[in-house]
């Protein structure tokens, strides 16, 4: 009995093994030894030269007539791209015609002019129409003459508020030696307009406090000329009918981005003779300098230099009978420095 059952469990299990079906499965494809060389060719059946071409697709089932009620597009009104090369054609920042046409603030007539007026002061002021001011100390230095005497002080300084064309501009310099009295002194009040790009109008009035108490009108030019060199000059006018002009030049010519050699050039005139001041009619003074200066920052520049400075004509003439020495050289330490 219990052989049988045992028998009759083997046969049940073993029945759904062998009715699997493997037809299904695939067989691994013959690998063909003669096409990876493995074989010589004399064991190799020929190939076959040419091979079936794929069978052409049957389209005779597709409908090719056109559909009378769908429109045919038109590209005539497309752009296609002029060719800028074409000669006379129009250069590539040409403005065409059209963008111009139009009202002037179009958005006026949809949000009112009242309430686009103040949005477009504010445009214009956060697009160069804002004022700034800046205050640029040029020249703070001590002089040591080189053929000895005593050691003097200069300063030239200037500061400016307004906007790109309109500004307000005041300018100061002066020089003494240190322990003794003020030589010269002077204070410009000027009305500064941008004339161009690079230049600017001045025009207003300067006081001296030194040597004397006198008054000048004031008309010059400011800024960059061309290759970069600063220049600055100006007519004056003093309330007892004296005409003088300065002219002044600079250049910055950078050995390093923080090491600077600036070559500097300053020539006074004077229109008719002055002698209350001992200056004579003619070119009264010439001062071409040198100086090396190092920005730690570019707001903060000390440097070094030397200056030739010589009065000219009748004014050195007027200096040698006072027993001055009319020229000579001196060494100069100051400082640059801008905010």
């Amino acid at each position: 009995m219990i052989r049988f059952f045992a028998l009759a469990s083997a046969a049940l299990i073993a029945a759904p093994l062998a009715a699997q079906d493997h037809s299904a499965h695939g067989s691994k494809p013959e690998m063909d030894h003669c096409a990876m060389g493995h074989l010589p060719p004399e064991q190799c059946p020929p190939q076959d030269e040419t091979k079936a071409e794929p069978e052409a697709m049957d389209h005779s089932g597709h409908d090719m007539t056109e559909t009378p009620d769908e429109p045919t597009m038109d590209h005539s009104g497309h752009a296609m791209g002029a060719d800028k090369s074409v000669p006379g054609a129009a250069p590539e920042d040409a403005v065409p015609a059209r963008a111009l046409e139009g009202p002037r603030h179009a958005a006026d007539a949809i949000w009112g002019e009242a309430a686009m007026a103040p949005a477009r002061r504010q445009l214009a002021r956060e697009n160069g129409g804002m004022t700034t001011g800046m205050v640029l100390i040029e020249r703070l230095e001590a002089r040591f003459p080189a053929e000895g005497g005593g050691t003097g002080y200069v300063w030239d300084a200037q500061g400016w508020y307004g906007g790109d064309i309109n500004r307000f501009v005041l300018k100061t310099e002066g020089e003494g030696e240190f322990g003794g009295a003020l030589e010269d002194a002077e204070i410009q009040a000027l009305y500064s307009r941008a004339i161009g790009p690079f230049f600017d109008l001045q025009a207003g009035v300067r006081f001296d406090p030194e040597p004397d108490s006198r008054g000048h009108l004031v008309l010059g030019i400011q800024g960059l000329a061309p290759y970069m060199f600063h220049v600055d000059g100006a007519l004056f006018l003093s309330d007892r009918g004296d005409l003088t002009a300065r002219l002044e030049g600079e250049y910055d010519q950078r050995i390093t981005q923080r090491l600077i050699l600036q070559p500097r050039l300053e020539v006074e005139f004077s229109a008719q003779d002055i002698p209350e001041r001992d200056i004579g009619a003619g070119i009264t003074t010439i001062e071409p300098g040198l100086r090396l200066r190092y920005e730690f920052v570019p707001e903060f520049a000390p440097y070094v230099g030397v200056e030739y400075e010589a009065k000219l004509g009748e004014t050195a003439d007027i200096a040698r009978a006072a027993g001055e020495n009319p020229d000579g050289f001196k060494l100069i330490v100051g400082l640059r420095a801008w905010f």
